[in-house]
């Protein structure tokens, strides 16, 4: 559901040109200078033309409300801004994102925020059309006379403090048949700007490309971190942003009452913990340890009895998506074992993910990560073999994306992983080497299970070509090499 505020304050409004540079650079990372590049784009090139015929748009910061554009000075009244309005709004805004594909609507569907609504204070109204270069013309005539008017408010991630509110205040708890459960921000870039951080020490062990991300938000989001890597120069970014050091994985263990680790496979994680000044030397009653690596069923398993054989609490926590969707605090997080420690973990995983689930029994969360990533793996190599069979034929790639992307396969995945294809682009997002692995391990899964997986085998064989023709540390789309050598 999509909420929309319902009064704004004229002190909020500022020109939005110009201000803009330094407000994106202070407040936004790369997705979002993308998304408001594709908006701006799209009502240049729409300019004129009748769908854009009356909109503005606005994109919130920290205290401030930016005015981007009015097309055709269409006056805004309080009708504008009232709850009800709003409300009728959604339905249409929502069918529009879901059916269309151009870049303004993958724009908004990026900038756009959850706010609660809220009825308007009875001077707020005046004080919009009075204050001081609101720019605004307060008329009463009636929504229904334009009805090409789109109202967009755009949220950024870093609320101020006063916005801060309980977890539980802003948590959908879903329990499903299955007897899992998920734990849901209503809209988790918004959500994340105002979370109240837990006063339990984390530690965080691993900084690769999903793990840099990760911690750089648990501090973003004000949660104490103590940090270790094994290349410790990895660190430093990190202590200067505020984390604490740990000399080894033992001793974040001792320091800290809950310590994650997300690294590469099921030997890395085995050795973190198991190894010399491993995880388990600083495990005591009551210490928590999140597995966060995309591991298979029984390394989880061991973990969990040797972390519990000292009287630890363990969880395991793999997340699904990708070095971007890590710095942005988008990921989602699978989460199985002990159900304090994912409770314990509630203002972390909010503040790194837009999405956790609980699913039970310690290994689930391994299985369900392994399917999840077989499935993406599989159509990543397939979306490949479609590329390089177009351009064998004489077919344009090109056109082939766009004709995919108009279809019901559409969608930013598919758009980017292709463009980056075309463009020779393989800098890894999330490394080719470990979406190989991760198949190994599915299909491993299924021989356990007596489950046939010819799709995933087809597919591991693409991405072992891919690896011998060294593309190991390149990105998943990468796999395209292997159908052109």
């Amino acid at each position: 559901t999509v909420h929309f505020p319902a009064w704004i304050k004229v002190e909020q409004l500022k020109p939005y040109h110009a201000h803009k540079e330094e407000m994106i650079k202070i407040n936004k990372g790369k997705r979002f200078q993308q998304a408001v590049d594709a908006v701006e784009d799209f009502l240049k090139k729409a300019k004129g033309k009748e769908q854009v015929r009356a909109f503005e748009m606005y994109l919130v910061f920290p205290d401030s409300l930016y005015l981007l554009e009015v097309k055709n000075n269409i006056p805004l009244g309080p009708q504008h801004f009232s709850p009800s309005y709003m409300t009728a709004k959604r339905h249409q805004l929502q069918q529009t994102w879901t059916s269309t594909q151009s870049p303004f609507d993958l724009g908004v569907s990026l900038l756009l925020k959850d706010l609660t609504d809220s009825d308007p204070e009875p001077s707020t109204i005046e004080r919009l059309g009075a204050g001081p270069g609101s720019g605004f013309k307060w008329e009463s005539s009636p929504v229904k006379d334009d009805p090409h008017f789109h109202h967009f408010l755009l949220s950024q991630s870093e609320k101020p403090a006063s916005s801060m509110e309980p977890i539980s205040k802003r948590l959908k708890i879903i329990e499903e048949d299955s007897g899992s459960t998920s734990i849901q921000a209503a809209d988790s870039t918004a959500i994340n700007g105002s979370i109240t951080p837990t006063d339990k020490r984390i530690g965080f062990l691993g900084l690769g490309l999903m793990g840099s991300g990760i911690v750089s938000n648990l501090l973003k989001m004000g949660h104490v971190v103590t940090v270790w890597n094994r290349t410790a120069e990895k660190c430093d970014l990190f202590i200067q942003e505020g984390a604490r050091l740990g000399r080894t994985p033992a001793e974040v263990a001792s320091m800290c009452d809950i310590t994650f680790s997300c690294v590469s496979d099921p030997k890395a994680a085995r050795d973190l913990v198991l190894g010399p000044s491993g995880v388990l030397q600083g495990i005591r009653p009551g210490k928590c340890y999140v597995e966060m690596s995309t591991v298979d069923p029984e390394t989880i398993t061991e973990l969990s009895q040797v972390i519990t054989s000292r009287g630890g609490r363990f969880l395991e926590a793999p997340v699904a998506g990708s070095q971007q969707l890590s710095n942005d605090g988008m990921l989602v997080i699978l989460a199985a074992g002990d159900r304090t420690v994912y409770e314990d973990c509630s203002s972390c995983f909010q503040a790194m993910g837009k999405t956790s689930f609980f699913l039970g029994e310690a290994g689930n969360a391994a299985r369900m990560m392994l399917i999840l990533n077989m499935v993406q793996g599989s159509f990543m190599a397939t979306i490949a073999e479609g590329l390089t069979l177009a351009q064998a034929t004489g077919q344009s790639q090109q056109t082939f994306l766009d004709i995919l992307c108009q279809g019901q396969m559409a969608s930013t995945f598919v758009d980017q992983k292709c463009q980056n294809i075309l463009q020779g682009n393989f800098k890894p997002d999330y490394y080719l080497k470990h979406i190989q692995k991760d198949l190994r391990l599915a299909i491993s899964m299924g021989d356990m299970a007596n489950h046939p997986t010819p799709m995933a085998a087809a597919a591991n064989e693409v991405y072992k070509r891919a690896k011998a023709l060294d593309q190991s540390d390149n990105d998943i789309s990468a796999v395209y090499r292997a159908y052109i050598h």
